[in-house]
């Protein structure tokens, strides 16, 4: 009897457990149906929709909206991934709901390199993020601040102007005079001092390492756990770690170096951007909120990461622009070259009446976006966007470059025409979504000021001093403007003219 007592015990058990799962099973389904999710591309099994991103996503992306809609939903393997691609939409994410797409995709490279998130562009999003871009904002990159670098931009100008002097009218190649030009800027700016030695080559490869192993899609493990294998097979983590520690013994070389500069009554202390922070993290050493060691580093890495690759990246395909484009070239100079009659050279106050330089730049990073998805985005929770369920977590890929070439926003969006912009109020600060190189919102780049102000001035005085013809006999018309996708998109080939001085 009691055999037969435990046997129907044991049976309502299983019973009830069965009754139960299933109801639990058919209670997600129904929840998974009612939930209206933006549109996908069919996927493959594991890889997700990660085949369809080709060597130039950005491209690959806007050739899947044109088919799904300006929200659409991918997996990246198993990471879910929503891309943005008309102004309404990115409207929505950077304005609308900023707020709640706030955040960054958690990521184990950038947590390494960047000091566990100490910095402000990669890191998540937090009250610790919000002061420490609030001290770039109002201390590093303010108004002010960016003006009192101008004797260091218009030296390393005229500097780039007199290497290029020095080709003598044989062939020269821009694209490595311009990234000399901002690297040697944002270390006489951040550093206090160019680094010529064989320590400073090593920083500029350094770079070039950190910038290869942050693309979008370095880490197989990362959106397929499965395969986390492979980055153990290619020696991921490894290189991750050696460059990691590599980039703090730079950094913290030249932090010590600043410590040991400073006088007591910090009366020698230079305005470089590590002397600042080590002001802030002495007046602050008693309040709430510190600056420590980890965050000095991981600010002026910023630094770098962007106040290199934007400018350099910018000059160099508007100058290449230019190139191809001879009539909007002779325009250019003969604005300049009127503004400037009679000067050896451009100056900041020159710059303030050249009306159509600015809309030649505006129409370059529309064209030529130096990041063309920006950095990715992730919500910080559940939201209903534009009609559909975003889940928490959800990654964010706004395609900038698809937005920026949109036929029903720009009038023959492929044709570079700086006309566009004479007399237009859109401008690159954010508050219009149908133009976005610098994004917008909480997250969108903090040095726009810094950027532009040495993008304008590099310009101006190249197309003031030279005229260009391609090497030979090349026409202008047939320069080669593909680009090589990154973080940032280059020029594919180095930019190489026969620069003859403008007498």
């Amino acid at each position: 009897m009691k055999m037969l007592e435990q046997y129907f015990m044991y049976l309502s058990f299983v019973s009830l457990f069965t009754v139960t799962f299933f109801l639990y099973k058919s209670l997600r389904i129904r929840t998974r149906v009612s939930k209206n999710l933006p549109p996908s591309p069919p996927k493959l099994p594991v890889i997700g929709n990660l085949h369809q991103l080709g060597s130039d996503p950005h491209i690959s992306l806007r050739s899947l909206a044109q088919k799904y809609g300006p929200l659409m939903l991918l997996k990246f393997g198993s990471v879910p991934v929503l891309v943005v691609s008309t102004a309404d939409a990115a409207r929505e994410i950077m304005k609308t709901h900023d707020l709640v797409f706030s955040d960054r995709p958690d990521s184990s490279i950038s947590n390494r390199i960047f000091y566990n998130g100490k910095d402000v562009a990669l890191a998540r999003y937090s009250e610790y993020w919000r002061k420490v871009k609030s001290v770039c904002v109002l201390q590093l990159l303010s108004k002010r601040r960016v003006n009192s670098f101008r004797n260091v931009r218009e030296e390393e100008v005229a500097l780039l102007i007199q290497n290029i002097g020095f080709s003598h009218s044989e062939i020269v190649n821009l694209s490595e005079l311009f990234s000399e030009l901002t690297s040697s800027v944002l270390c006489r700016v951040a550093l206090g001092r160019k680094y010529e030695s064989d320590k400073g080559k090593s920083y500029k490869k350094l770079l070039g390492e950190m910038t290869e192993l942050l693309g979008y899609f370095r880490s197989k493990g990362k959106y397929i756990p499965l395969l986390y294998w492979v980055d153990w097979l290619e020696g991921l983590q490894g290189k991750v770690e050696i460059l990691a520690n590599e980039i703090d013994a730079f950094l913290e070389g030249v932090v010590r170096d600043h410590q040991n500069a400073i006088a007591p009554d910090n009366s020698d202390a230079s305005n470089d951007f590590v002397s600042i922070l080590l002001e802030i993290q002495k007046q602050n050493k008693d309040s709430d909120f510190t600056i420590n060691r980890d965050c000095i580093k991981a600010v002026i890495l910023d630094m770098f990461f962007a106040g290199i690759e934007t400018p350099s990246t910018t000059i160099e395909w508007t100058i290449a622009a230019l190139i191809k484009n001879p009539d909007i070239m002779m325009k250019l100079q003969d604005e300049v070259r009127e503004i400037c009659k009679g000067k050896p050279e451009v100056l900041e106050d020159d710059l303030v009446e050249m009306h159509y330089l600015k809309a030649v730049i505006k129409e370059s990073m529309r064209l030529y976006i130096p990041a063309p998805l920006l950095l990715p985005r992730a919500a910080r929770e559940d939201v209903k966007l534009m009609g559909y369920d975003i889940k928490s977590g959800t990654q964010v890929l706004v395609n900038a470059w698809a937005i920026a070439r949109d036929p029903s926003v720009w009038d023959n969006p492929e044709e570079f025409r700086p006309e566009r912009f004479l007399n237009s109020p859109i401008d690159y600060k954010g508050l219009h979504y149908e133009y976005l190189p610098f994004g917008a919102g909480r997250r969108s780049c903090p040095g726009i000021r810094f950027a532009m102000a040495l993008t304008e001035l590099a310009i101006a005085n190249v197309v003031h001093k030279f005229d260009f013809k391609l090497p030979d006999g090349e026409r202008m018309v047939d320069l080669d403007m593909t680009s090589a996708t990154g973080i940032t998109v280059h020029k594919k080939f180095p930019l190489l003219v026969i620069a003859t001085p403008h007498v």
